[in-house]
């Protein structure tokens, strides 16, 4: 076993400790509700800090790749230690042509992307606007969506609520245009707004 798959090993297995002690789950207690193979896309709402890596335990032995803010990367422990999680950046506020191509070389691949479509934690109470990145990846990779809707507790030693749809999938005909964009964003915020009211 390399010394990057051993780092990751044990950083997943002190989280899942983390969230059994804390918050009641282990996140991989999820698996039969998550494909065991095969590229996806995870699609998941975005409330707290703790959100990367309760997803990236929920499928036992496989590394998710997720889109992170650059703005982590300028830290100089953050930048050694994310990559070798499976993170790499993305610009926000705009459209960051190397990042999302190399999400299409993850998941050409068969490895397993994560997103968080709004971009920024949301402290509201309810689902923030998403932005197209998780519809332009699922379009162009003709790899389906996985929705993830996570509910933290107000304090520790409560259970976290996880919700998981099912698979999304996309046909695509033709150019992706605006409209078929907003088409397919739409369809996952639907999705993920039915399991934010039944989480």
């Amino acid at each position: 076993m390399g010394s990057e798959k051993v780092f990751y090993t044990i950083i997943r297995f002190l989280f899942n400790v983390y969230f059994i002690i804390f918050f009641g789950r282990r996140p991989s207690h999820l698996l039969k509700d998550i494909p065991p193979d095969g590229s996806f896309i995870i699609c998941a709402n975005h409330t707290s800090n703790l959100d990367p890596p309760l997803v990236g335990n929920l499928v036992p032995g496989r590394k998710i790749h997720f889109m992170a803010k650059e703005e982590l990367f300028k830290n100089y422990i953050m930048a050694w230690a994310l990559p070798l999680l499976g993170a790499f950046p993305v610009k926000r506020g705009s459209v960051d042509r190397r990042s999302l191509s190399h999400a299409l070389e993850l998941l050409a691949s068969g490895q397993i992307v994560g997103l968080f479509p709004e971009g920024t934690r949301i402290k509201t109470g309810k689902l923030g606007s998403f932005f197209h990145g998780p519809a332009f990846l699922a379009l162009k990779s003709n790899r389906p969506v996985l929705p993830v809707v996570i509910k933290w507790p107000e304090k520790c030693f409560r259970p976290v609520k996880i919700k998981i749809g099912p698979l999304i999938y996309f046909h695509r005909e033709g150019k992706i245009d605006r409209k078929t964009l907003e088409d397919a964003s739409s369809k996952i915020f639907g999705e993920m707004s039915r399991l934010w009211s039944g989480c």
